[in-house]
Parts: C-alpha cells; sequence; structure tokens
C-alpha cells in the first residue's frame, strides 16, 4: 500500500483520497492497518472515503461475489451487515483511540486495549433491496465509554436512496 500524506485532512492511499478529519498519519495507518487485517473485507471491497473522531465513510462497489438474489441482482444481505458492521467497528476503534489519547495513555499501550475490540451486539434494518453499482456505507459515533462504544450506521446507494440503517455496540476497552 502506497500512502502519501496530501494535507491535514487528506490521506492518497493507492491513488483514492482518503479524507482524515483530525487524524495522524500514524492513526490512519493503524486504523487501515486494523481493517486490513481481516480477510472478509477484502472480498467485499470496502474501501475508506472518510475517516475522522466521529464519521467514517467507505464505499463498496457491486460485484457478482456480493449477489444475494441472482434473479434481481441485488445485494445480499449479509454484505450489507458486514458492511454496516466493519464501518460501525472502525468508528468504534478510531472514537475508542481518541479516548485513550486523551486520557494519556501511551501510544504503545493503545493497540493492546484495541485488540479487545468487538461486537457485541448489532442491529440492522432492510429498508428496501440493495439495488445499486456502488455503496456508499457511513458510520456515526452515539457514545463511547470506557468499555462500550455505541454507532449508528447507514449504507445508501449511489443514488442516495436509503437501503438499509443499523446500529452497534461495540466493546472497545
Amino acid at each position: 500500500m502506497n500512502i502519501d500524506k496530501h494535507s491535514s485532512d487528506q490521506v492518497i492511499d493507492d491513488a483514492n483520497i482518503v479524507e482524515t478529519e483530525g487524524m495522524s498519519r500514524t492513526e490512519y495507518n493503524i486504523a487501515i492497518n486494523f481493517l486490513e487485517q481481516i480477510p472478509f473485507n477484502k472480498v467485499l471491497g470496502l474501501r475508506p472515503t472518510k475517516l475522522s473522531q466521529d464519521y467514517c465513510e467507505f464505499k463498496m462497489q457491486m460485484k457478482d461475489d456480493l449477489i444475494g438474489n441472482f434473479l434481481q441482482g441485488i445485494l445480499h444481505g449479509g454484505a450489507i451487515s458486514t458492511a454496516l458492521d466493519v464501518t460501525g467497528g472502525a468508528m468504534a476503534m478510531i472514537a475508542a483511540w481518541q479516548r485513550l489519547k486523551e486520557h494519556k495513555v501511551p501510544t504503545s499501550e493503545r493497540p493492546k486495549t484495541l485488540s479487545k475490540l468487538g461486537t457485541i451486539d448489532m442491529r440492522v434494518d432492510f429498508l428496501q433491496p440493495g439495488k445499486g453499482k456502488e455503496f456508499t456505507i457511513s458510520s456515526t459515533l452515539l457514545r463511547i465509554g470506557n468499555k462500550v462504544a455505541v454507532t449508528r450506521m447507514e449504507l445508501k446507494n449511489e443514488n442516495g436512496e436509503l437501503i438499509s440503517v443499523g446500529t452497534g455496540t461495540y466493546l472497545c476497552g
């Protein structure tokens, strides 16, 4: 992966520009490394477009491997749920990292704490069939505490049509 710092709010990552408001290059690299360690994320083709302390956004292209209903060519519900979970988990991880930073936990100790990150609970509401060529998955932070983070996620197609929403609860400390 080729990563260059473009400006104070952007990182160029393999020719994709990722908005990184409030994140250092090191923090960005840690977030991307975390996401790349999960093989299924590569299968989905998730790529970050915005990462900040209170908002995460990923894009995902429709491809044959992600079709759930081959007659209609719609996105599989499992792919939708996983994309929401990854985006919510990324938001929880970034928020937990920032919280540890605010509490002056040494940088070398933060990855050990974040290694416990995992989904405790997630609710997904499928609002309409997953029709589209490109999907945008976003997450906002609802709450972060010492042990748990709660996020709200949305998945929309390239026309901005809301396909599904979710709420995720993550162990993060």
